[in-house]
């Protein structure tokens, strides 16, 4: 989200700057008029040439940082799919052995940690 305010801001600045340069041209310019309002049109395109650029880019951007955000979001469903599966068939077989009468090992529990939650 901060990324997306500053590209905002950044290309906020951008245009007024361009637009206080394009002020202080016509006002300092020694030219005739036709030729400061073809400048201002050639200064205008390029701006404008810049700033889709910036954009396009900052969208490639955006879009790459986008796809690794949901590659990383499936690989871990992935993971926390497979985990859950495997503690199910587990407490299955716990569960039916105790229901026979066997003596249960302790199951288990690596790489699980359980986190207290504050009391309401």
């Amino acid at each position: 989200m901060a990324q997306k305010s500053d590209f905002g801001a950044f290309l906020t600045g951008f245009f007024v700057g361009g637009l206080i340069g394009a002020a202080a041209a016509i006002l300092f310019a020694p030219q005739s008029g036709e030729e400061t309002r073809d400048q201002l049109a050639h200064k205008a395109g390029e701006l404008t040439e810049q700033a889709t650029k910036v954009a396009d880019e900052a969208r490639a951007r955006a879009e790459k940082a986008l796809g690794d955000a949901r590659e990383k979001l499936n690989e871990a469903t992935q993971d926390l799919q497979t985990r859950a599966k495997e503690l199910q068939d587990q407490g299955r077989v716990l569960l039916e052995e105790r229901q026979k009468g066997k003596k249960v090992e302790e199951p288990v529990t690596e790489g699980i940690t359980l986190e207290e939650t504050p009391a309401a």
